[in-house]
């Protein structure tokens, strides 16, 4: 049925630009017509109200949907959801491919139930980049990269031929194939528009670009004053689908930036500030908007990084409006003409426009940081917002270590010696790991031309990086290499070992890939307390590498100063880096290159047509690529004997009839957790042990250990997944007795065992579970599997203190119940041990959105704890994705009774 749209508040208008006329709906019409004072909001919210009144129909849209966000004001915001319909959608290959498999499934549940499968399509375009998948096997070398490239197509041959048969069966859908770049670098450098044109209705329409992205940092492109965040695999599918994004009005919060950054300071060390700040201020579900004189004074690079780390301070997105410092980014990331002249005529014909004199809009609530106060920073041991002055690193280490990891930095190690391998020099705060790596970084050519300048004057000085050191380069995209080249700076980082391992997210992401034996030997032995460092966003608990327990995040030009000094408990401001050919001491302030020498390294070597010339092939790949055969069909094979791809079960045999809700009885707890659980606790991506669950059934099915992989290269095959789901070696169940990993205990029997075993002996006894947890559940990447995982082992409900905004609405996309305790409580404070049954009581019949909900906790001895909880079903929507088992079997449902 074709959509029939309204222009309600008669906003249409026609505007010429040298591309055409186009057509645009205007929001001065709003304020006109006194709906609105469009130039007192913040720029984010007139994008979303611009999507509003482009997108009335009177279906998904009401007239009533465009004056509730007209009225935003400061203060207390009424709980009203909106729908947000995004221009496109972006997906990486972790999160990409399960997403793709849903899609191939439902194809394969409308043929069953005898409809057309060809109607399964993605109705927006959407765009997926490979650059999870690249591991570090080899390092330290000038091979290092083709080595790396082949393990990548040896590991993931099955993931990727399963790509190029969707990239031919389905509309609308685009694959960037492996090696090309990290997917927010190729998103702000080539896929981004800034504002998008698309016929409808046989005219041809012009609206700010706006997405939604499977990857949490999809924040980034919010630098280039584009509007999108991530969201969860599952809701990303239905957006694709054709459906909303459904949204509660959001409070935004301004961020005033003045001033500069001094000598010495890096766009990092600002990130880590703000996040920081922003983390103490408390942004979850937020916009943050960033205005003041400030902006003028930032690269749109330094502004990309700012916005990717969103995730780290917790807002929905860091938001920069376009100026004039985005037109110059489009011209020199070689976009035309064309669209640089739509850009602006747009944006400044809808007030969308930023400069000096423009008035500050109304927020929410404001912070302000004068830049010329951020001094060179680190983040960790295990967060990311635990920034660390670099000069009080040492210091923070021996806390940590003493503190966190009950041990005396001056005592002798487990093995009885001294903490010391004389060979390697390993010791406690032993730099093992150096990586420049994450899109947070290698985006940004001032920090990596900074990297490159700095290794250039170590070389010089005589200094290189002790053996113990694995390093490596992990371009953001091709382009790096390119300038790296065309500066000379290639083979001083080379000298240095910082070799090219491939184009991808690496070891941000836990793809750092074994360490030499001889290092792990010693670290196993001595029971080692050691450190990585690296340029990403990342630094969470088992996420890096599982040998490595203090993980610490720095500018580029920073990994390179660590790497060389072989330590973390080192004071780069005091201390030297290391002794030179002369025999002197060599500090990080003889190496540290000036803002003006980056400059004008940046200005000598970086042009447009690098950009052209790399991404006029980004949709081509490499020769593995291009030799890559795929199936052909509308529907896909799916191989009962692969352990990469299985056909998910979640569609299987799917009743027209939703199963609807009921109170939940008799369960037991899976898990009791703490604090800050995050989706990398939940559903780990890194590598697979050769102990676990997953282990056991890729052994029964013939695969090697050297053949595992990861968790994430495997996110296509539900039995695996299920299996890694909350088996993360650092996680802390209080359950397990102390003991860390994927543990619990099965009740009552008091049986001590992996949580998956425990979760399919209580599914054969046909008991449901809970998962009680403190603050901040789910922080950290969208992680579909996070909330699949824990849906297939059986939990019927989470109960936290409090829950990060995507991880909440997979768990709903999902079906599964997330619930609050009332302020104050918590499963601690209540007493609760995880021996009790759980009634949830209140849930089944009508209910609206936040109700309230009663959990009896009934302990062996027949006594009860009583407890109100918050229902975080914060929408109509949510319930009905709920009531339907998940937000796909919703869809689904609504396609096959169209049919």
């Amino acid at each position: 049925m074709k959509t029939a749209y309204r222009d309600a508040f008669g906003a249409r208008a026609t505007l010429e630009t040298r591309a055409g006329r186009v057509t645009i709906y205007r929001l001065e019409r709003l304020e006109a017509a006194g709906v609105a004072r469009v130039s007192r909001l913040p720029f984010s919210i007139r994008i979303l109200l611009e999507n509003l009144l482009r997108n009335l129909d009177d279906y998904l849209v009401t007239e009533e949907d465009v004056r509730a966000l007209a009225s935003w004001a400061p203060g207390p915001l009424p709980a009203r959801e909106i729908p947000f319909l995004p221009s496109r959608v972006v997906l990486q290959d972790f999160t990409g491919v399960p997403a793709v498999a849903d899609l191939a499934a439902m194809r394969s549940a409308v043929k069953a139930k005898g409809g057309d499968p060809k109607r399964i399509n993605p109705l927006i375009p959407v765009d997926l980049v490979v650059d999870h998948s690249v591991q570090v096997d080899a390092f330290g070398t000038e091979w290092a990269y083709r080595y790396n490239v082949q393990r990548e197509y040896e590991r993931n041959r099955e993931r990727y031929q399963f790509l190029k048969w969707a990239q031919k069966s389905f509309e609308n859908f685009r694959v960037v194939p492996p090696g090309m770049g990290i997917i927010h670098q190729v998103n702000i450098e080539y896929l981004a528009k800034v504002v998008q044109r698309r016929e409808r209705d046989g005219e041809v329409l012009a609206f700010p670009d706006t997405l939604v992205g499977t990857d949490s940092h999809t924040t980034m492109v919010n630098g280039l004053g584009v509007l999108g965040w991530g969201v969860g695999g599952i809701e990303a599918e239905a957006v694709m689908l054709g459906q909303p994004y459904y949204m509660l009005i959001p409070q935004v919060v301004g961020f005033k930036l003045t001033g500069e950054l001094p000598e010495g300071a890096t766009a990092t060390d600002l990130v880590l500030t703000i996040t920081q700040m922003l983390r103490k201020k408390g942004v979850v579900d937020k916009f943050v908007e960033f205005y003041g004189p400030g902006l003028s004074k930032l690269s749109l690079a330094d502004r990309a990084t700012i916005a990717n780390m969103a995730p780290e301070y917790g807002a929905t997105m860091g938001f920069f409006p376009v100026d004039e410092v985005t037109l110059q980014y489009l011209r020199g990331t070689g976009r035309d003409e064309e669209l640089v002249d739509l850009v602006e005529r747009y944006c400044k014909e809808q007030g969308l426009f930023r400069t000096d004199e423009t008035p500050d809009p109304e927020y929410s609530d404001t912070l302000e940081l004068d830049m010329s106060t951020v001094e060179p920073s680190l983040a960790g041991p295990r967060r990311p917002q635990d920034r660390v002055p670099m000069v009080q690193v040492p210091e923070n280490f021996r806390q940590t270590l003493k503190d966190y990891f009950g041990k005396d930095p001056e005592a002798p190690a487990a093995g009885g010696g001294v903490a010391v391998a004389k060979k390697l020099d390993l010791r406690h705060g032993s730099v093992v790991i150096a990586a420049i790596t994450s899109c947070t970084n290698t985006s940004n050519p001032s920090v990596m031309i900074g990297a490159g300048l700095l290794a250039k004057k170590a070389v010089e000085k005589g200094l290189q990086v002790p053996a113990h050191v694995k390093t490596s380069l992990a371009p953001g995209s091709r382009v790096v290499t390119e300038y790296l080249k065309a500066a000379g700076l290639m083979p001083y980082l080379e000298a240095l070992r910082f070799h090219v391992v491939g184009y991808g997210c690496t070891t941000c992401i836990g793809n750092s890939g074994d360490l030499p034996e001889e290092v792990a030997q010693v670290i196993r032995e001595e029971d080692l307390v050691v450190a990585a460092v690296l340029s990403g966003n990342r630094n969470f608990e088992g996420r890096i590498n599982p040998l490595v327990k203090a993980n610490y995040l720095a500018s580029p030009m920073l990994v390179v100063a660590y790497a060389i000094a072989g330590r973390i408990d080192v004071n780069l401001a005091t201390e030297p880096l290391g002794i030179g050919k002369d025999g002197q001491p060599v500090y990080l302030r003889d190496i540290w290159p000036s803002q003006a020498e980056i400059r004008e390294t940046i200005e000598r070597v970086l042009s447009p047509e690098m950009f052209r010339a790399e991404y006029s092939r980004v949709f081509e790949g490499d020769e593995h690529w291009q030799a890559l055969e795929a199936p052909e069909g509308d529907l896909y094979a799916w191989d009962p004997n692969s352990t990469y791809l299985q056909e998910p079960p979640f569609f299987k045999d799917l009743p027209m009839d939703p199963p609807g809700s009921a109170d939940i009885r008799g369960a037991r707890a899976l898990a009791l957790l703490g604090d800050s659980i995050t989706t990398d606790h939940i559903s780990p991506a890194g590598a697979i042990a050769p102990d676990s669950p997953a282990a056991r059934y890729l052994t029964e099915r013939g695969v090697e250990r050297k053949d595992f992989n990861t968790y994430g290269s495997r996110r296509g095959n539900h039995e695996v997944m299920m299996r890694g789901t909350f088996g993360n070696i650092r996680l802390k169940n209080a359950m397990a007795g102390g003991k860390e990993g994927g543990w619990t205990v099965h009740q009552p029997s008091g049986e001590l065992m992996t949580i998956y075993d425990a979760a399919m002996r209580y599914k054969a006894e046909g008991v449901p579970l809970v998962v009680l947890a403190g603050k901040e559940y789910g922080t950290g990447s969208s992680r579909d599997w996070a909330a699949k995982g824990t849906q297939l082992l059986g939990v019927k409900a989470v109960i936290a203190e409090s829950f990060e905004r995507i991880h909440r609405s997979n768990l709903v996309g999902m079906g599964v119940l997330p619930l609050q305790f009332k302020e104050g409580e918590s499963w601690k404070s209540l007493g609760l041990t995880g021996q009790e049954t759980f009634d949830i009581l209140g849930i089944g019949g009508e209910f609206r959105p936040r109700q309230e909900a009663t959990v009896v906790a009934r302990r062996p001895d027949g006594t009860e704890v009583r407890f109100t909880v918050t229902v975080r079903l914060d929408s109509n929507v949510e319930i009905e994705y709920y009531r339907n088992g998940g937000i796909l079997q919703t869809v689904l449902r609504r396609m096959l009774r169209e049919a």
